[in-house]
């Protein structure tokens, strides 16, 4: 299965396929609105608003297998929106570890190998996935959304 044929669903409760960003490079991170990386999601934003215009997405993906996030979806976008100013696609409240870890998740990690494992160690793990929906790069927690530009621009052909 690739990515494309992936559901998810979005903060509204509306269920999609990954199909729908064909085409275009996409930046897949796991958030956490209580976590002390929360700051990151202004470099989120700055990549979204710099590359969007090249096709680039940005999709946020809370999870609280770190008991670092809000209760219920809507609240996550809700402070993701009012407190970062996040304009991004916010999704459901999702695992990202283990058995039950979305498949999404599931795939990304299964494509790319973390620091000592494959798992997610920690909320804001960032992955680039390309055009044709390859998983190019993973990106750790503490490296900053900046850090990321010169493999998008790799990926955009900037």
């Amino acid at each position: 299965m690739g990515i494309y044929d992936i559901s998810v669903t979005d903060a509204s409760g509306q269920q999609y396929k990954l199909e729908k960003y064909k085409g275009q490079p996409m930046v897949i991170v796991n958030t956490a609105t209580k976590c002390g990386l929360r700051g990151q999601f202004d470099g989120l934003e700055k990549l979204y608003e710099e590359y969007k215009d090249k096709g680039l997405v940005v999709l946020g993906f809370p999870s609280d297998q770190f008991g670092q996030e809000v209760g219920e979806a809507a609240d996550a976008e809700s402070s993701c929106r009012m407190t970062y100013g996040v304009t991004f696609p916010m999704h459901d409240i999702i695992k990202v570890n283990g058995k039950e870890a979305h498949p999404l998740f599931q795939h990304l990690t299964a494509n790319t190998k973390g620091f000592l494992s494959s798992g997610i160690k920690w909320n804001f793990t960032k992955f680039l996935v390309d055009q044709n929906g390859e998983v190019v790069a993973r990106f750790a927690p503490k490296d900053t959304p900046a850090s990321m530009n010169k493999e998008i621009e790799k990926v955009i052909g900037a």
